[in-house]
């Protein structure tokens, strides 16, 4: 059964979010959730290239030869990564810095390939834009969702605009496990528990 219009938007906010529903992309996920600005930093660098890259592989489906689909989806992803490296570098350099190489990488995250390959190159610019921008909305609140749990946690405080803000009072004992490597896995783990339990409901 074909979708809605609006639907194309909505799947992404839950029945397709990417790293709870279809586990996809999880590399950005684990490394930089820390805090849930890098969270929503990284959210919205791959939702503008989702967005860039679903556009315009719809806009060109019938024009790009079907051998060389592939490198040509790769060409686009890149170009809009490029974009965003410079605008980040140029306006939230410090933001920049704590991404780091996971910025560039966007240009193989297996989400924005597979958008490219299995939806954009297959639908109308219309659906391919709300579908970039649907998945890429719900990647970004994932990733922000897990970042606050972490950092909370993990500080006791949540770090917006650069500002840490103090959420617990000074007796509270901080989980420092949380906001290391092994505590992005834990965080994970408890975050695709509950969608599940909420999914079954």
């Amino acid at each position: 059964m074909a979708r809605s219009i609006a639907q194309e938007f909505t799947k992404g906010l839950w029945d397709e979010i990417p790293p709870f529903r279809l586990v996809l992309g999880l590399c950005p996920v684990l490394a930089v959730t820390k805090t849930v600005e890098n969270g929503w930093g990284m959210g919205l660098a791959t939702t503008f290239v989702l967005l860039g890259s679903n556009v315009l592989v719809s806009i060109l489906r019938k024009v790009i030869p079907a051998k060389v689909r592939i490198a040509c989806f790769i060409i686009i992803i890149a170009t809009f990564v490029t974009l965003v490296e410079l605008v980040m570098q140029a306006f939230a350099y410090p933001l920049f810095l704590k991404l780091g190489i996971f910025i560039p990488l966007i240009v193989v995250n297996c989400i924005v390939l597979g958008r490219a390959e299995a939806f954009a190159s297959k639908n109308s610019v219309i659906r391919s834009t709300l579908d970039g921008l649907g998945i890429g909305i719900g990647f970004t609140l994932a990733l922000s969702a897990l970042g606050a749990v972490r950092e909370l946690l993990g500080t006791g405080a949540l770090t917006i605009f650069e500002t840490p803000i103090q959420v617990f009072g000074p007796s509270f004992q901080p989980f420092t496990f949380m906001i290391e490597a092994p505590g992005a896995f834990v965080g994970l783990g408890l975050m695709l528990c509950i969608m599940n339990l909420l999914g079954k409901k």
